[in-house]
Order: C-alpha cells, then structure tokens, then sequence
C-alpha cells in the first residue's frame, strides 16, 4: 500500500516521530554530557578558590593545586557558629541558597575554606548577591591578622559589558581590595564601602566604584558585607581562644 505523503495522517506521524528522535537523542547527550558538566562546575570553583590567595590554576591542574593549598574547611551556620553539617563544605552552593526564597536567612550555611600559602594560613570567604542584571558572586581571603584582605575574587552573570561587567577585571576592580580591612582594631566587622567617589588610599574601608556600574557596585558592597559579618564573628571567636 502507497504512502500518501500529502496526507494530514503522514505529516503528523512525521512531526511526532521527529519529536521522538529530537527529544531521545537530547536526552542521551544530557546525560552523557553532565559529568563533563559537573567536573567543569567544580574545576571552576576550585579555580576562583584559589584565586582569592593569588594562586593560578587552569582546568588541567585545578584538583591538585586545590589540594596542595587548601587545607581544611568549616561549615558554619547564620550565628558564624561552626557547625556539623552533612555537606561538605565544597559542595555548598551559596549561590543557589541566596536565591532560594524558601531558606530562611536564619537557616543558610557558609563554607569557609582554609589555605596554607609558603607556610602562612588564610581563610577564604565565599559571598553572593545581585548585580544590576543577575548574580554575583565571589570570594574573599583574609590572612591570619584574620582582619586584612589578601586577595578577592568577583565575578558575575549578565551585567553589562565594559560597566558592571568590570567586577571581574583583576587589575581595574579587584586588585584595589588587597590590603583592605573587615574589621576594627577591637575585631568588630566594619563594612566596606564601595565608593562612587574616588577614595583615598589610605581608607582601610573603602574601594573605589564602578565608573558607570553604580548599581552593580552597591549590589557588590551590600554583599560583601552580608556575608562578611558571618565571618566575622566567627573570627572573633577563634581569636579569643
């Protein structure tokens, strides 16, 4: 029996069977992609870590130089109280927490990374927040004053390129908070102020803003210093021990 190709019966059949195969074969490249996928989620992460104390590393090496610097970790809850956690520190997605409505502030953990660099140990901050288009996100090292940045790495999703996109220029945006303070003399959190008027070098609070990104630049500085005071505290109570 002959296949009328000009039928209503055929071209649905056709468009169905299409969908079927489309859809399949969609299907078996997610899956067969995703470890690919996962492993370059973590090597990245790995890499942005290690950024924050000023080490390079690419997706060939980042496991092993990971482990060669980075130490320890601690898990910590809303009170900057170290806590047990069934998550590995590594695998707490601060960004994803940030955005899930459905987590309390009260109920959010942070992971907090410990690095030993030529023989001095840092501790480095991961932190998340909103741009002007979309996430940004980070991490903040601190050497063992515990009080002075050492290193800081910002990136983002959507902002606009030239203007907020800066955040993740190492030697426009980044490089000015090494040096900076968290905290008072007393270890109290003090926030950073992300300026919108040039600041003078000598201000141990302040960084200066985004030409043109004001909005990125406060989302930046209001997450910072969210995320930031948890550590803090935590600091203050290691300090005393």
């Amino acid at each position: 029996m002959a296949i009328d190709r000009n039928s209503n019966s055929f071209t649905f059949g056709f468009a169905i069977a299409m969908v079927i195969v489309v859809g399949t074969t969609l299907a078996f490249l997610s899956m067969y992609l995703k470890p690919y996928q996962l492993k370059n989620e973590k090597d990245k992460k790995m890499i942005s870590i290690l950024g924050a104390i000023n080490v390079e590393a690419d997706r060939t090496n980042a496991a092993e130089v990971y482990k060669t610097f980075i130490l320890d970790s601690k898990v910590l809850n809303s009170k900057g109280e170290q806590i047990e956690s069934d998550q590995n520190a590594f695998d707490i997605d601060v960004q994803k927490q940030y955005k899930d409505k459905n987590v309390a502030v009260a109920d959010r953990i942070y992971p907090l990374f410990i690095a030993d660099k030529e023989g001095v140990k840092y501790y480095i901050m991961p932190v998340a927040g909103t741009g002007l288009w979309g996430p940004i996100w980070g991490f903040i090292s601190v050497g063992s004053d515990l009080s002075t940045i050492y290193g800081a790495r910002f990136d983002h999703k959507g902002e606009t390129p030239g203007l907020g996109a800066e955040i993740s220029s190492y030697e426009k945006f980044q490089k000015q908070w090494d040096g900076k303070k968290i905290s008072d003399p007393d270890g109290s959190f003090h926030p950073m102020n992300v300026s919108k008027t040039p600041v003078e070098g000598s201000d141990p609070f302040a960084v200066d803003g985004i030409t043109g990104g004001t909005i990125t630049s406060k989302g930046l500085e209001e997450m910072v210093n969210r995320s930031v005071t948890i550590y803090v505290t935590y600091f203050q109570s290691i300090s005393t021990k």
